[in-house]
């Protein structure tokens, strides 16, 4: 099969630029695979197509593109020129690459694209719903009725969790429902995997010889509860790496001053490659997801687990789909640096629970989070669905 992939951010710095980088070169072990996104850098196993836009947009920011517009502040006029561009680098990427069938990432504006492409040229398409565009649907009503009208011509819609599927429906008033099929994002669990070799060089960085260290890895928004992880520092036994960029870094970084805090270090957005995330997870005794808003997923909770990191995270969205209250981390209440300070403070004071909880996380994404078997579900899904004559016969190339 022939599968063309759209993807509306860059490949680094979220968590569907990764979930779109990882799924299209797993399956591009077996098919022929596109990807079309704004970014140059090259996917392994993947033809590159650069999405040219008019300028940088994001539904929560993006730690890429600092001065980003989002989509709730696009005029009408803006919203139209943005929607040209992607139809555009869509049309041409089908006219080139030819694909059996589509998948696109987001539930808008690429999914208007192809929903075009549907109607002119009989490809079918699916769409996955990562969650992060969903409070822009309910907050921004100029992009209903459009992102409707290209899930109707969808033919399947796949949430990431089971909330991230009943909070779409929620938009959409119970419409599509029997469309949907969830399926989560991925760990490669070959490259993210716990490794010594990179502990000196972050030590010798941040000064954490023999220190304890607690670590939060994602965009520096409000939805992520950052704030509260800072706020709990002050009383945890050990270090707080806080790892990535985003507009609330400024707010935070004056707030852990304000505390007068010395053990809170800042390193910012890593930029593209596995290799230099894996350090740190690795170095990590616990990771923090403290999220205030229902993280459809997160990604960054599967690779620390993948790299036998206990987390601590907030019950919230799709999270308990891998995480496991304590089996392999445990969870805290919304805005709450009390419970964060106590469930962090438990495990680094107990290395035996902390090891346990760290080898057992690792068994849960290889068993279930890994891109081969994410993938494989996929294919099922494209096989089925690929172009196909007025006989029902799939038209093979």
């Amino acid at each position: 099969m022939r599968i063309l992939y759209l993807q509306m951010f860059p490949f680094w710095g979220s968590g569907s630029g990764t979930y779109a980088r990882h799924l299209a070169s797993e399956v591009g072990r077996r098919h022929k695979v596109a990807v079309l996104a704004p970014d140059d850098r090259p996917i392994e196993r993947a033809k590159l197509y650069t999405l040219k836009l008019p300028f940088p947009a994001a539904f929560t920011g993006h730690p890429e593109w600092p001065d980003c517009k989002l989509f709730t502040k696009f005029s009408n006029e803006e919203i139209e020129t943005y929607y040209t561009a992607v139809w555009e680098g869509t049309a041409a990427a089908v006219a080139d690459f030819k694909p059996d069938i589509i998948h696109v990432h987001h539930a808008f504006p690429l999914a208007w694209a192809a929903a075009r492409i549907k109607d002119t040229l009989g490809i079918n398409f699916i769409v996955t719903i990562h969650g992060s565009e969903l409070p822009t649907l309910e907050r921004d009503k100029r992009y209903v009725q459009r992102t409707s009208d290209a899930m109707y011509r969808a033919r399947r819609i796949i949430p990431n969790s089971g909330w991230t599927r009943d909070w779409f429906l929620r938009i959409f008033k119970g419409y599509f429902h029997e469309k949907c099929r969830v399926i989560p994002g991925g760990v490669n669990i070959d490259k993210f995997i716990f490794s010594e070799n990179g502990y000196k060089a972050v030590d010798k960085e941040l000064g954490l010889q023999g220190k304890p260290v607690v670590l939060f890895a994602g965009k520096l928004t409000k939805y992520k509860g950052v704030e509260y992880l800072v706020g709990a520092a002050k009383k945890i036994h050990g270090e707080v790496v806080i790892l990535g960029d985003g507009p609330e870094r400024v707010k935070l970084q004056e707030k852990a001053k304000q505390m007068g805090l010395t053990n809170v270090h800042w390193v910012g957005h890593l930029g593209a490659g596995i290799k230099k995330l894996v350090p740190y997870y690795s170095r990590s005794d616990v990771f923090v997801a403290p999220s205030v808003w229902d993280e459809p997923l997160g990604l960054v909770i599967l690779e620390a687990m993948a790299c036998m990191t206990p987390v601590v995270v907030t019950r919230k969205g799709g999270i308990p789909l891998a995480v496991k209250d304590g089996l392999n981390g445990f969870f805290v209440r919304p805005r709450n640096s009390r419970e964060i300070v106590e469930k962090v403070n438990r495990l680094l004071d107990d290395e035996a629970m902390r090891l346990k909880m760290g080898k057992y996380a690792r068994k849960v994404v290889e068993k279930r989070f890994s891109w081969e078997t994410i993938g494989a579900k996929f294919e099922r899904i494209y096989d089925r669905f690929a172009k196909h004559n007025g006989n029902g016969v799939r038209l093979h190339r």
